[in-house]
């Protein structure tokens, strides 16, 4: 299988969820929260420090790169979405792949929320930093940074970069990688069983994943 076919594949997998409406005030209260952070102006160029488990990784995003991919992500690091996840994909010289909430029901209340396709403007070089994807228009919560440069492979399939990382790129070369890629491909973690059971899974069945303690704008 080719290396596109098979990050399809993946990809798609990852960004399976399953719907679930809000039951009670409180859940209904926090499904209004995302809506709520788009009223605030996202900056032409921003800057996200990750604090993860191996250190500093510091991000530089860039609105006219992608707009619609740079405000999500924007609401995303402003609502606290990345604190605790893990680096749940690794695959050498290609990716790493974070992005889906240690808890269920916050990941539910942003996951289907999918964003229209940005042009892709930039290439997807090392360091880049992507929306994940499985079609048209269902850009979520996952991202990848590219260890490499794989122009070739995923501009033409409609990753559009929205930033990338401008110090820390050693971190990201050195996070914990052997549990290798995400089924169907690898034997790492089922992103539909993160999703369905959140962190405590991960924690009972791939312990050594590196995370993000706190991600900020600055």
């Amino acid at each position: 299988m080719s290396r596109p076919i098979a990050f399809a594949l993946a990809v798609a997998a990852a960004l399976a969820v399953a719907g679930c409406s809000p039951s009670t005030e409180t859940e209904k209260e926090e499904k209004a929260a995302p809506a709520a952070a788009k009223q605030e102006a996202v900056p032409a160029v921003y800057h996200v420090q990750l604090d993860t488990s191996k250190g500093l990784i510091d991000l530089e995003i860039h609105r006219d790169w992608a707009p619609h991919g740079a405000d999500h992500f924007y609401e995303l690091v402003h609502s606290g979405f990345f604190d605790g996840a893990r680096f749940f994909r690794f695959v050498r010289d290609f990716v790493v792949q974070f992005g889906i909430n240690g808890d269920p029901q916050t990941n539910q209340l942003w996951a289907s929320a999918m964003l229209p396709d940005d042009p892709v403007k930039e290439h997807n070089v090392k360091g880049a930093l992507t929306f994940a994807a499985r079609g048209p228009n269902t850009r979520s919560t996952q991202l990848f940074i590219n260890l490499s440069d794989n122009r070739k492979s995923l501009d033409g399939h409609g990753f559009a970069p929205i930033g990338k990382v401008t110090a820390g790129m050693e971190v990201v070369e050195n996070l914990y990688s052997f549990y290798g890629d995400m089924p169907p491909t690898g034997q790492g973690p089922d992103p539909n069983l993160i999703q369905q059971k959140g962190n405590p899974y991960l924690e009972s069945h791939f312990p050594r994943l590196d995370f993000i303690k706190k991600a900020v704008i600055r």
